[in-house]
C-alpha cells in the first residue's frame, strides 16, 4: 500500500512544484491536485460537505489549473506519480484535453493518473453547457473518446456529445496501457457500477464512512463483471492510524492520500516532515528495519 499527497492548489502558499518535489524526496508515491474552472457566485448546487450553497474553503474559487500545476511538478520530479483528485473533463473539449494529458504523460515518463469527478457543482457545469442530468453519460463518452485518441493510430468516435472522424493524434501516453482513470465519488453501488464499466478504480470522498464495506463491495462488483486484476482504490485519510492502515492494507486498498494544510511553504514542508515520520516507519509500512 502506497502513500500519497493532495494539494488543494491556490494562488497563495506552497506551489505545486515545491510540494511535489518535497513529497518525492520524503518517499511519497503520488501527488494530486483538484480542478474548478470557476465558482459561480449564485448557486443552487449544495456542496457535499456543507449540505448547502456555502463552501468549506475559499480555495474553491482560487484553484490553479491542474495540468499547468502538474507540468510544473513534473519538471522538478522524476518518480512521484502525478494525478488529479479530481478533474472535471466535461468542462473541456475532449480532443484538446486528451492532447494535454497525453503530452504530460509523455514528458513525465508515464507518471499520470487521471482522477475524474461527475461534478457536484452543477452551476459550474451549466456555464460550460453541461446538462446536469446527462453528465455521467457525457463523462463516459469523453473517456471513451480520449482513450481512442491515446490508443489508436487513427482515432475516431461517434456519440451523443463527442463526434470526430478518423484522426491522427500524437503523442500517445508513455504508459502502454493508457492513462489510468480513477473516479472520485461517494462509495455507492451506483457509482461503483459506473466505475466497473468505465474506469480503473475509485478515489474516496473526504470524510467517507465505512471504508471497509465499500472496498469489499467494489471488489465484489469488479469480479462479478469479469474485470481482470483488482480495482485501484485510493482512500483520502486525515490522520495516520497504524491499526486502521493495517486493515486497509489487508483489504486491498492501493493507496492512502493525505492533504496539505493551507499554510506557508515553510509550514507545509514541516508538516510533510512530520507526516513522513509517522508513515514511513516499520509499524506502519509493515517492514522490519532488520
Amino acid at each position: 500500500m502506497r502513500f500519497g499527497l493532495v494539494l488543494f492548489t491556490s494562488d497563495r502558499g506552497i506551489t505545486p512544484a515545491a510540494a511535489a518535489a518535497a513529497g518525492e524526496k520524503l518517499g511519497f508515491a503520488s501527488f494530486y491536485v483538484p480542478e474548478h474552472t470557476h465558482i459561480p457566485v449564485k448557486r443552487e448546487a449544495a456542496h457535499p460537505m456543507t449540505g448547502d450553497a456555502s463552501l468549506p474553503d475559499d480555495r474553491y474559487a482560487r484553484t490553479l489549473d491542474p495540468w499547468v500545476s502538474l507540468s510544473m511538478a513534473a519538471a522538478v520530479t522524476s518518480t512521484i506519480r502525478l494525478g488529479t483528485a479530481v478533474a472535471i473533463p466535461v468542462e473541456h473539449d475532449p480532443i484538446t484535453l486528451a492532447k494535454s494529458i497525453a503530452s504530460l504523460d509523455h514528458l513525465s515518463g508515464g507518471r499520470v493518473n487521471l482522477g475524474v469527478g461527475f461534478g457536484w457543482n452543477t452551476d459550474e457545469l451549466a456555464d460550460h453547457g453541461v446538462p446536469s442530468a446527462r453528465r455521467r453519460t457525457m463523462l463516459r463518452e469523453y473517456l471513451e473518446a480520449m482513450r481512442s485518441l491515446w490508443r489508436d493510430e487513427e482515432a475516431q468516435y461517434e456519440g451523443e456529445f463527442v463526434n470526430f472522424g478518423a484522426s491522427w493524434a500524437w503523442p500517445k501516453p508513455a504508459q502502454g496501457a493508457g492513462v489510468p482513470v480513477l473516479v472520485g465519488a461517494a462509495g455507492t453501488e451506483k457509482n461503483f457500477a459506473w466505475i466497473v464499466r468505465s474506469a480503473d478504480g475509485w478515489i474516496s470522498t473526504p470524510g467517507e464512512s465505512d471504508i471497509e464495506a465499500r472496498v469489499v463491495k467494489l471488489q465484489q462488483l469488479w469480479r462479478e463483471a469479469g474485470r481482470a486484476g483488482e480495482p485501484e482504490i485510493v482512500v483520502l485519510d486525515f490522520k495516520p492510524n497504524a491499526a486502521r492502515l493495517d486493515r486497509w492494507r489487508e483489504l486491498g486498498v492501493s493507496e492512502v492520500v493525505y492533504g496539505m494544510p493551507d499554510k506557508s511553504e515553510a509550514e507545509v514542508l514541516a508538516y510533510l516532515d512530520r507526516l513522513a515520520g509517522k508513515l514511513f516507519t516499520p509499524a506502519v509500512t509493515g517492514h522490519s528495519s532488520a
